[in-house]
């Protein structure tokens, strides 16, 4: 099939790093444009990857006949009309986590993908790692019974900055939606109640914003099963994301603190090199979720993870921190592209 001429939207770290993807490692894509609101960043990009065109401003991609799809790594703030005008243009649309600022325009969003049909995935990359594609794998096959139990880790190595903390919405939102659309992956079932605490523990600047570098979120799923998921921003060891899923029949257990499979014995005793962070963490995950993405619009199939899936995990992102304000009142949720529970209107 003809490659297919994409642009990105945003030239941080992240959007960088799916630059570069696009254009040495992902086979169909033909990286056209790099645009990035910063005149000498979108320049520099362009310069280092051997780009022709680059711009700053993101309405040359979103209306150009010559791009077939975009990837928006932009502020949160500009998703909603970034992918309604992509849809209207009818291009198709990869975009980082979360979706939108709110459920309202989430619904507005998911409405416009499918008027245009348009095929929109969202970044929640754990699906695409490998370890937990191959757990899932497992899991379909029957290979631990059925699952009862999920246990999650996600422990970033310090706190961002109070800036980043101010507009990340929580740590429930920030982090925790990572483990929560991980969960209803591998749990085959969704989470219908949620119960949350959180304290703050070694970041006192967080106050100001009524946020927590220590939360933990108790789950329950429609088909039975019930989970732990906890979200630190405490770990100065290193990055450690790590997931347990209990069945009737075995367990599995995902994730590893190692950054290369070494480990150095002399007579201080034995050593290895833990995983710095994320992107270190994920970046098979980043690069194939990509090629999944090329690959989806091709053969016109549903994305592995929808406008849709990332709506309900900000669904349960945002009821649990309902619960987390409400001193852990338990918070049933309500599924559904137009049913909006009260949670979801609480100011972030």
């Amino acid at each position: 099939m003809a490659d297919m001429n994409i642009a990105i939207l945003g030239l941080g770290r992240l959007g960088y790093a799916h630059a570069n993807n696009l254009k040495e490692n992902v086979k169909g894509a033909n990286l056209q444009l790099v645009v990035d609101p910063i005149v000498e960043r979108a320049e520099q990009v362009a310069k280092e990857l051997g780009i022709e065109n680059w711009s700053s401003n993101p309405d040359e991609a979103l209306s150009s006949d010559s791009i077939d799809a975009v990837v928006i790594v932009t502020p949160t703030s500009t998703h909603g009309e970034m992918i309604k005008k992509a849809a209207k243009h009818k291009k198709h649309v990869f975009v980082e986590k979360p979706l939108t600022e709110t459920i309202e325009e989430a619904s507005e969003v998911i409405d416009v993908v499918e008027q245009e049909n348009i095929i929109c995935q969202v970044g929640f990359m754990r699906r695409f790692d490998p370890a937990y594609h191959n757990a899932k794998l497992q899991i379909d096959a029957g290979h631990i019974g059925e699952p009862i139990y999920f246990k999650g880790i996600t422990r970033d190595q310090g706190s961002p900055p109070a800036e980043f903390i101010k507009h990340s919405g929580g740590i429930f939102l920030d982090c925790s939606i990572h483990d929560y659309d991980i969960a209803r992956y591998l749990m085959n079932s969704e989470i219908v109640n949620v119960s949350a605490h959180g304290k703050i523990l070694n970041n006192p600047f967080m106050a100001e914003f009524n946020d927590v570098d220590q939360g933990i979120s108790y789950v329950e799923f429609a088909s039975g099963a019930i989970g732990d998921i906890e979200a630190s921003r405490n770990s100065p060891y290193g990055h450690d994301i790590r997931t347990e899923i209990v069945g009737t029949e075995g367990t599995l257990m995902i994730g590893t603190l190692r950054n290369q499979n070494v480990t150095l014995l002399n007579k201080h005793g034995s050593n290895y090199d833990i995983i710095p962070d994320f992107q270190t963490r994920f970046e098979d995950a980043y690069r194939i979720e990509l090629e999944e993405f090329i690959k989806t619009i091709q053969a016109e199939e549903k994305p592995r993870v929808t406008a849709l899936d990332s709506k309900i995990n900000m669904q349960i992102a945002l009821a649990a921190t309902d619960s987390f304000r409400n001193a852990g009142k338990n918070v049933k949720i309500s599924l559904g592209n137009k049913g909006v529970n009260e949670s979801d209107k609480i100011k972030l």
